[in-house]
C-alpha cells in the first residue's frame, strides 16, 4: 500500500480520488494546488503523486520542475490532464512523471498506475538500502559456544525473547560476545529476513553520531551533498544495534527515546518526519544503575530500552566453556589445519582469569598458533602472563625467587607496572584539577570520554 497526495482544483473530483484509494488501502492526503501540495511535500514523504496540470497558483509543470531541482527524494507522479496532448505528455515525462492519464478516466485505470507507480517507489527505496546494507554487511552469524550453564540460560532467554518485538538490553563485560548474543535474536525473530544493523556508540564523534543514526538532508552541513539515510531508517522492519549504549551523549539520549517512543525521527537538517518499525537491541559493559546514578544515562531511557535484560558471565565464571571455545577460535585463525592444544596448554587456559575475555582469548590463540612448530602448541607459545600464571597456580612456584629463572619468551613487568602506575597518577591529578568533572578531565588528558570511562574503571577510581 502507499501513501499518495491528490492534487486537483477540482473539489469532487479531488475527493472522490481520494477517497477511492483509501477504499483501496493506500494513505491518501489531498491539496487543492501546486503551493499547497509543495508545502505538504516539504513536510512529509509521499510514494505517488496525482497531480492535474492546470491550477491556480502554481501548476502542474512548475510543481514537476520545482521537485526535479529542489527535492532530493521526490514521489513518482502520475499527471492527471484535461488536454491530452502528446507535447504535454512529452514534456511531463522529462520532467520524471512516471506515467499520465487523461481526463475523463476509469478508476481502475488509475489504480493499476498507482500500484506500479508504488511499485517502482518501493524499489528505489530497497536499492538505496541494500547498497548501504552491504557496505555494512555482517556475513552470518557464528556459533554461541554453550557449555556452561550460565551460558545455556542465557540461550535459554534469547530463545523466548527472540520471537517477540520487545527492546533487549544485553549486559557483561567487554569480550563477552553481546555482539553475538544480538545477532541471535535478530536470526530467531521473525525480522530475520530483515536487515540487522549495528553502532558502536563509542566508536564515533558526538557530533558524528546523529548524523550516522539518523542520517542527514543534503546541504544539512558543510559537505553534505547528498541525503544520506541513517542506520535507524536502514534497518526499517529489522533490528537496530546500539552497542555500548551509555557511551552516548545526553543530548542525542533524549532524541532516541522520543524515537523509540513514537517510531519518527527527523533527519539532521530536515523538516519531514520518517516513519520507521525498528526493533531495538542494546548492549553495555556498564553497571545501568551505576550510569544512571552518576548521571551519565537517563533513567527513562534505560527504563525503554530495559524491558528485557540478558547478562553475559565472564569467562573467568564459566570454565567449561573455556576448551570449547578455544578450539573453535583456534579453528577459525588458524583455518583448515589448525595446530593441537596440549594438555597443559588446556589447563593454562582454564586457570588463567581472562580480563578481555574471548577476544583476549582469541588474541592469545592467534598469537599461539603463529608461533607453532611441528603442529602442536606448548606452553611457551601462550604469552608469558598466561604460561605464568598456570606455572603459579598449578605448581606453585614463586617467580619473585631469585633461584628461578623465567622460561622462554619473558618479559619483566616491572615497566608495565610502572608505566600503568604513572597513568592512574595522571588521571587522579587530573580529575582533582577539575574536581572530578569526568567530560573537562577528558579534554584536559586529551582523550575521549569514553576512554577516559574505561580508564577509570580498570584502575578502579569509577567511582569517587
Amino acid at each position: 500500500m502507499a501513501k499518495l497526495l491528490v492534487v486537483d482544483d477540482e473539489k469532487n473530483l479531488r475527493l472522490v480520488v481520494q477517497k477511492e484509494m483509501a477504499r483501496q488501502g493506500h494513505e491518501a492526503e489531498s491539496a487543492a494546488d501546486g503551493e499547497a501540495a509543495w508545502e505538504m511535500l516539504e513536510s512529509q514523504d509521499f510514494d505517488v503523486l496525482l497531480c492535474d496540470i492546470n491550477m491556480p497558483r502554481l501548476d502542474g509543470m512548475a510543481l514537476l520542475k520545482r521537485m526535479k531541482e529542489k527535492s532530493a527524494n521526490p514521489p513518482e507522479v502520475i499527471v492527471l490532464t484535461g488536454q491530452g496532448t502528446v507535447e504535454t505528455a512529452i514534456e511531463a515525462m522529462k520532467l520524471g512523471a512516471y506515467d499520465y492519464l487523461t481526463k475523463p478516466y476509469r478508476l481502475t485505470e488509475l489504480s493499476a498506475l498507482v500500484a506500479q507507480a508504488s511499485e517502482k517507489k518501493q524499489l528505489k527505496t530497497d536499492n538505496q538500502r541494500l547498497r548501504a546494507q552491504i557496505e555494512r554487511s555482517v556475513g552470518t552469524t557464528p556459533d554461541i559456544i554453550a557449555q556452561s550453564p550460565q551460558m545455556k540460560e542465557v540461550l535459554r532467554l534469547v530463545r523466548r525473547v527472540a520471537p517477540t518485538d520487545t527492546s533487549v538490553l544485553i549486559t557483561g563485560e567487554s569480550g563477552t560476545g553481546k555482539e553475538l548474543v544480538a545477532l541471535e535474536l535478530h536470526r530467531l525473530s521473525h525480522r530475520a529476513n530483515k536487515p540487522f544493523i549495528d553502532l558502536n556508540c563509542a566508536a564515533l564523534q558526538d557530533t558524528l553520531l546523529e548524523s550516522e543514526l539518523f542520517g542527514y538532508e543534503a546541504g544539512a552541513f558543510s559537505g553534505a551533498r547528498n541525503r544520506k539515510l541513517g542506520l535507524f531508517e536502514l534497518a526499517d522492519g529489522g533490528t537496530l544495534f546500539l552497542d555500548e549504549i551509555m557511551e552516548m551523549p545526553g543530548q542525542l539520549q533524549s532524541k532516541l527515546l522520543r524515537a523509540l517512543e513514537t517510531r519518527t525521527f527527523f533527519r539532521v537538517g530536515g523538516v519531514k518526519k520518517v516513519e520507521v518499525n525498528v526493533r531495538l537491541v542494546a548492549a553495555t559493559n556498564r553497571d545501568p544503575h551505576q550510569a544512571i546514578s552518576e548521571g551519565i544515562f537517563r533513567s527513562d531511557l534505560l527504563y525503554r530500552i530495559n524491558s528485557f535484560e540478558i547478562n553475559i558471565a565472564p569467562l573467568r565464571e564459566r570454565k567449561e566453556d573455556i576448551e570449547p571455545l578455544a578450539q573453535h577460535l583456534l579453528q577459525k585463525v588458524a583455518g583448515a589445519n589448525p595446530p593441537e592444544l596440549t594438555e597443559p596448554v588446556i589447563e593454562a587456559l582454564k586457570a588463567y582469569s581472562w580480563t578481555g575475555n574471548v577476544r583476549q582469548l582469541r588474541n592469545c590463540l592467534e598469537r599461539a598458533a603463529l608461533l607453532s612448530d611441528n603442529g602442536r602448541i606448548t606452553v611457551k607459545e601462550l604469552p608469558p602472563e598466561v604460561a605464568y600464571r598456570t606455572e603459579k597456580s598449578n605448581v606453585s612456584v614463586n617467580y619473585s625467587s631469585p633461584k628461578v629463572q623465567p622460561g622462554p619468551g619473558a618479559y619483566p613487568t616491572g615497566v608495565t607496572t610502572n608505566l600503568r602506575e604513572t597513568e592512574r597518577q595522571q588521571i587522579i591529578t587530573a580529575l582533582e584539577k577539575t574536581g572530578w568533572h569526568r567530560g573537562k578531565t577528558a579534554e584536559l588528558l586529551g582523550i575521549s570520554p569514553s576512554t577516559l570511562y574505561r580508564r577509570l574503571r580498570e584502575y578502579d577510581l569509577d567511582v569517587r
